[in-house]
C-alpha cells in the first residue's frame, strides 16, 4: 500500500509527524478570539458553495470504486486505497497540503469458514478475532442454551445440560459474545455457535484474539431457530488468523488562521468489507470533501480548519485513536473543538445532534465543556431550517471516541443506523416507523440507492454552517481561557469522562445487544 501511495503524495513516517507537520507555522497575530470577525457571513457563503450535487460527485466516485474492487472500501484493500488516493487528489489539486499519515493495527482474517449439521450446510460468519478450529475443524454434537433473558450470560444456564465436549448453542443478546464463550467454555464446550436475534446478516466482533474464548461463529436467525428445534451433531470449521496491517489517515489544513485554536472536522472513510459504504460513511466523507473544497486552503479564517479523513473506524476508531494518541499535550491543547460526520444519508432518516449537554439525561452523560455550545449551534441552524432534531448518546461508538476522552470539546450530526424508527420519528421527520433508519447497515446494498439526499442535503448545510462559524469564532466553546485554564479544563474533563466510562459501556452494550463491540469492531494495537 504505501508504496502506491507514495506517487501520489509524500506519506509521514508515524502518526506522530502528523502532529508535527500541521502545527509547522506560527500563531497569527490577530487579536483573541473573542468577536464574530464576520463569521455568519462566511458560514452563509459556505452553505451556499455547499452543494447537493457537488456532495453526490464524490458519493457516485466512491461507488464507482467500490464497484471496481470488489463492491468493497474496506480498509486496507485496494478499494480503500482506491478511496485514499481520490480524496488526496481532490484536495492537492484544489491547492492543500495533503498528509496521508500511517498506522498499524491487527488483522483479523478467516481462510475458511464452514458449518453442517447432521450433513446439512447451513450459514456462517466467524465473529471477528474468534479464535481458530484449525483448518479440520471440530465435530461434536450441538447442545441448545436455554432461551431467557439473558442467554448463555450465567453459569446457572448450563445446569442440567451436559456441555463437555460439545458444541454450545446460544441465541445472541444481553451479554456480549466474549462472555457468552467463557462461560461455555467453563462449562466444558469446544466451540459456540451464536444464533442471531434479528432478522439480517449476522456478524460481530471479539475485543481481543487472546481473550481466553473458544473458537465463535454466528449464523442467522432463521438457521438458528432450526437447530434450537433440531439439534443435531455439528461439523465446525473457523481456520482463522490475525495479521499486522499498515493503513493511512487523510489530513488537510487551512493555510490560514491560529494555528493554536485549530477547528477540527472528521468522518471516517472506510466501509465494512460487505459493502460500498455509501451512506456508513461515503455520506459524511463526501460532505466533508466538498466542505473543504469549497472552503478552500487560504480562506479568511481567524482559526485554522483541520479536515480528517479515518481510515479503520469500522474496526473500532484505530485511524482516530492512533492520531490522537501520537499528538502532544500541547498539539492536543491546540484543538480548540472536534466535529464528527458518520452517517448523515440514512435512507430512514432521523436528525440526530450529539448530546454535548446531557440534557436527555440517556447514557454515558455530557461531552467535554464546550461539546453543550456545539450541540446548541447544530439544533439552532437545523431549527431555523425547519429541521427539528433529536439528541443521541456520546456512545464513544464513532470518531469522537479519542477526542472526548482527551477532554476535547465535540459534537455532529448522525441520522442512524441499524436502530429502529418510532411512530413519533416518523410523524416529525417522515420515513417509515418499525423499519431501521438504514436497513442496508453493513450489508452490500449499501449503495447509491440507500441515500436520502434531502437528508444529505441538509446535513451538508449543516456541516458547512459550523466549520465556517467556528472557523470565524470558538468563543462560545473554549471562551477567552489562557493555555493553563484551558488545560485545567479538560483534565476535569478527562476525570468526568473517565467517570462516566461503565455508563458509556453499558448504553453501548444495550445499543449493540451483545457484541463486543466498539465503534463497529475494536481496537487491536499493533
Amino acid at each position: 500500500m504505501s508504496s502506491r501511495l507514495s506517487r501520489f503524495w509524500p506519506v509521514a513516517v508515524s502518526a506522530a509527524a502528523v502532529g508535527a507537520f500541521l502545527v509547522v507555522s506560527q500563531p497569527s497575530s490577530a487579536d483573541p478570539d473573542t468577536a464574530d470577525h464576520g463569521g455568519s457571513s462566511l458560514a452563509r457563503q459556505l452553505v451556499r458553495d455547499v452543494t447537493l450535487d457537488g456532495v453526490l460527485r464524490h458519493e457516485e466516485a466512491f461507488q464507482r470504486i467500490a464497484s471496481t474492487y470488489g463492491n468493497t472500501r474496506s480498509d486496507s484493500s485496494p478499494g480503500y486505497i482506491a478511496s485514499v488516493e481520490y480524496v488526496g487528489t481532490r484536495l492537492r489539486d484544489a491547492g492543500f497540503d495533503v498528509t496521508v499519515a500511517p498506522f498499524q493495527y491487527r488483522g483479523f482474517v478467516a481462510d475458511a469458514v464452514s458449518l453442517a449439521v447432521d450433513g446439512t450446510p447451513r450459514t456462517i460468519v466467524a465473529i471477528t478475532f474468534s479464535p481458530s478450529t484449525g483448518p479440520g475443524g471440530v465435530t461434536a454434537p450441538l447442545v441448545a442454551v436455554p432461551q431467557d433473558a439473558t442467554p448463555g450470560c450465567e453459569a446457572t444456564d448450563y445446569a442440567g445440560l451436559d456441555a463437555t465436549g460439545k458444541i454450545a448453542l446460544i441465541r445472541r443478546g444481553s451479554c456480549t459474545f466474549a462472555d457468552k464463550a467463557r462461560i461455555a467454555r467453563d462449562a466444558g464446550a469446544v466451540a459456540v455457535v451464536i444464533a442471531n436475534n434479528v432478522a439480517g446478516p449476522p456478524s460481530g466482533t471479539l475485543q481481543l484474539p487472546e481473550n481466553g474464548t473458544i473458537p465463535i461463529g454466528i449464523i442467522n436467525q432463521a438457521d438458528g431457530d432450526a437447530l434450537f428445534a433440531s439439534g443435531g451433531t455439528a461439523a465446525l470449521v473457523l481456520s482463522t488468523r490475525v495479521e499486522n496491517r499498515t493503513s493511512h489517515n487523510i489530513l488537510a489544513q487551512t493555510r490560514t488562521g491560529r494555528t493554536d485554536n485549530v477547528v477540527m472536522a472528521g468522518a471516517h472513510l472506510d466501509s465494512v468489507p460487505a459493502g460500498a459504504g455509501i451512506n456508513d460513511n461515503g455520506s459524511g466523507s463526501s460532505a466533508l470533501l466538498e466542505t473543504a473544497l469549497e472552503l478552500g486552503p487560504r480562506p479568511r479564517v481567524t482559526n485554522a480548519v483541520r479536515f480528517a479523513w479515518w481510515g479503520a473506524e469500522e474496526l473500532s476508531l484505530v485511524g482516530s485513536r492512533a492520531w490522537v494518541a501520537a499528538l502532544t499535550p500541547e498539539q492536543k491543547l491546540d484543538i480548540a473543538l472536534y466535529l464528527n460526520f458518520d452517517m448523515i444519508g440514512s435512507p430512514n432518516a432521523a436528525y440526530f445532534v450529539y448530546d454535548g449537554d446531557n440534557s436527555d439525561g440517556v447514557g454515558a452523560g455530557p461531552g467535554p465543556e464546550g461539546s453543550a455550545a456545539i450541540e446548541a449551534e447544530l439544533v439552532g441552524f437545523h431549527a431555523r431550517n425547519g429541521v427539528q432534531t433529536e439528541g443521541t448518546d456520546f456512545t464513544g461508538r464513532s470518531d469522537y471516541g479519542p477526542f472526548i476522552e482527551n477532554g476535547i470539546p465535540s459534537g455532529g450530526l448522525f441520522t442512524g443506523a441499524e436502530g429502529i424508527k418510532t411512530q413519533a420519528q416518523a410523524g416529525k421527520w417522515g420515513g417509515q416507523a418499525g423499519v431501521a433508519y438504514d436497513r442496508c447497515y453493513h450489508q452490500a446494498c449499501d449503495t447509491m440507492t440507500n441515500l436520502d439526499r434531502r437528508a444529505l442535503e441538509r446535513n451538508a448545510d449543516a456541516m458547512a454552517h459550523v466549520v465556517a462559524t467556528y472557523a470565524m469564532s470558538t468563543r462560545d466553546v473554549n471562551g477567552e481561557r489562557g493555555r493553563a485554564e484551558q488545560a485545567t479544563s479538560r483534565a476535569a474533563a478527562v476525570t468526568a469522562m473517565e467517570a462516566a466510562r461503565p455508563a458509556r459501556e453499558a448504553a453501548l452494550a444495550a445499543e449493540t445487544s451483545g457484541h463486543d463491540h466498539i465503534g463497529c469492531g475494536h481496537l487491536l494495537p499493533a
